[in-house]
């Protein structure tokens, strides 16, 4: 899965609101000609990303290019189940990325025009946002 090699905090506070705003930057097509646009806010996790990296390629077979432009750096921890309250904040368990509305998260190029729009659709069923396909 992906995780960061380095942080420079190990562990870090939720944020509170924030995420409510739409996106600023990473808001249009930078690389490809198909994109997935986010239309809600979210925490994506390492996994998630993983699971429609896999069902794209798996679609596209060999053909085409892909590029993932968000990446989990955000440590999300948890304590261990039945544990007491106090005893500091629990082991970090894994990464997510705070999606804001309006982020392109995944981008396709040299593939045909209703091949790529599948390959997003398919991609769009594995993560926790409402999304749409746009295109250049």
């Amino acid at each position: 899965m992906l995780i960061p090699k380095k942080v420079k905090h190990r562990k870090w506070h939720k944020g509170r609101g924030r995420n409510k705003r739409i996106a600023s930057n990473k808001i249009a097509l930078a690389y490809g000609s198909y994109g997935l646009k986010a239309q809600t806010p979210a925490w994506i996790s390492s996994r998630q990303i993983e699971a429609a990296r896999r069902v794209m390629t798996r679609y596209l077979r060999k053909g085409g290019k892909m590029w993932i432009r968000i990446f989990p750096d955000h440590p999300i921890t948890r304590k261990g189940s039945e544990v007491p309250m106090g005893a500091g904040k629990g082991a970090v368990e894994h990464y997510v990325i705070p999606v804001r509305p309006g982020t392109v998260m995944f981008e396709i190029d040299g593939v045909a025009d209703d091949q790529a729009k599948e390959a997003l659709r398919l991609a769009a069923y594995k993560l926790p946002v409402k999304t749409t396909v746009i295109s250049r």
